[in-house]
């Protein structure tokens, strides 16, 4: 039996966040170099300073300042809810703000993503948080939820479990074996990357839905294909992708990304056009 990870970035702990500081932060920077397989004097050029320097804050004999430790969680390129956590293991305020998506601060950026949603249609779309918890979507969405079972529809959604777990869109998706690992090899790649051992349990919990896997033949092109999803119109081929805000410096928006899928063929979006007219037309009569 696979057992269901709950997995939400408030949920994540710094494993040294009680820590002095001076214990703390110099085996943080070693953890987060090493993740990132960068050498000190990499990291030293990225962040403009020297490889001694580095040597020596990971060696708890240089206390860096905290404009210091900004750069080098830069050049690491580590999520802002990291640098934060990096700052507080050296002994800092956090630097980065974190809104609550409801509050009138960030209502001109949701305004947009509604926008932008409605833009979207007739093809499906949403804004998902870590990791996979749907926030909002357009109509277009029906077309991945139908026929899933009651459990994984409620509030607050897990697209990723919707769209990987045997009694959701899995047993409608022809090519699960392949694209689900796409998926799944994407979430390690970010784990490689950014080490949280909630959201290895949750990719482990989501491997354990995926069927067997074939032996790939010569033809093979790797698992990253159009996902072929059988509806009651005909069987739709969806190209995924992915927006993010890069460039915020609000933890709350920076950890948001936008996916939407796009028909690959012709047949497909004539499905999705068809569909999107049927649903439109049912809820003028009602």
């Amino acid at each position: 039996m696979t057992t269901r990870t709950s997995v939400h970035p408030h949920d994540r702990r710094d494993a040294h966040a009680s820590h002095d500081t001076h214990e703390a932060f110099p085996g943080e920077l070693r953890r987060r170099r090493a993740s990132r397989r960068l050498s000190q004097l990499e990291l030293a050029l990225r962040a403009g300073t020297t490889q001694r320097h580095v040597s020596y804050m990971e060696r708890g004999r240089a206390r860096p300042g905290r404009a210091m430790v900004i750069r080098i969680a830069e050049s690491l390129e580590l999520p802002l809810r990291d640098r934060n956590l990096l700052l507080h293991s050296a002994g800092y305020a956090p630097a980065y703000p974190e809104s609550r998506i409801d509050e009138p601060l960030l209502r001109p950026v949701r305004d947009a993503l509604e926008g932008v949603l409605r833009g979207h249609m007739p093809y499906p779309a949403m804004v998902l948080r870590p990791y996979g918890e749907v926030i909002a979507a357009n109509p277009a969405l029906e077309v991945l939820t139908e026929g899933a079972a009651a459990e994984l529809l409620e509030p607050p959604v897990n697209m990723l479990r919707l769209m990987l777990h045997p009694d959701g869109m899995a047993r409608r998706v022809v090519n699960a074996a392949e694209w689900g690992r796409h998926v799944t090899d994407n979430m390690r790649a970010h784990a490689a990357r950014n080490p949280d051992p909630r959201l290895d349990a949750f990719i482990e919990e989501l491997s354990g839905y995926l069927p067997p896997l074939d032996e790939p033949g010569a033809d093979h092109l790797g698992f990253a294909a159009p996902m072929r999803l059988r509806t009651g119109g005909g069987e739709l081929r969806l190209l995924t992708t992915l927006t993010s805000f890069a460039t915020s410096l609000d933890i709350t928006l920076a950890e948001l990304h936008l996916e939407a899928f796009l028909p690959a063929d012709e047949e497909s979006a004539a499905i999705l056009r068809e569909r999107a007219e049927r649903h439109a037309h049912e809820s003028r009569v009602v």
